[in-house]
């Protein structure tokens, strides 16, 4: 089972029509993305939602992912899954991701507060901390 975290909290999955790879995904299904997909390959016209995968929370390509489809104009749902720490929240946040997939054991290890404690990601960063 898994534990959807936003700016609010945990919430329950809400994504109804599942995830597919590029070649087998249907026009209603999210499209899911390895940790090693090129983003500037990535087509993503009509994708509702992108789900791209971190398999350790030492590896930061999804972050980069994430960028750079914010970058090249997708303005659908950006989904965070896998091993993402409440401590990467904001990080993921900035780089353009609206949600971060867990499953229930990390969410038990790193109970809600954890997460919310770092929600409030726009005032908390380097920048805004050096223009006081």
């Amino acid at each position: 089972m898994t534990v959807l975290v936003t700016d609010t909290g945990f919430g329950p999955d809400d994504w109804a029509a599942g995830f597919a790879a590029s070649d087998a995904r249907t026009a209603a299904e999210g499209l899911d993305l390895a940790s090693d997909v090129d983003p500037r390959e990535v087509d993503f016209d009509g994708v509702p939602v992108i789900r791209v995968d971190f398999p350790s929370s030492a590896d930061g390509r999804g972050f980069t992912i994430a960028r750079q489809l914010r970058l090249r104009g997708f303005e659908g749902r950006l989904r965070a899954r896998g091993h993402v720490l409440a401590d990467q929240y904001a990080m993921a946040r900035r780089c353009g991701f609206d949600e971060v997939e867990i499953d229930t054991a990390l969410a038990e290890r790193q109970p809600q507060d954890q997460w919310l404690f770092r929600a409030d990601w726009q005032a908390h960063n380097y920048q805004a901390r050096l223009r006081g």
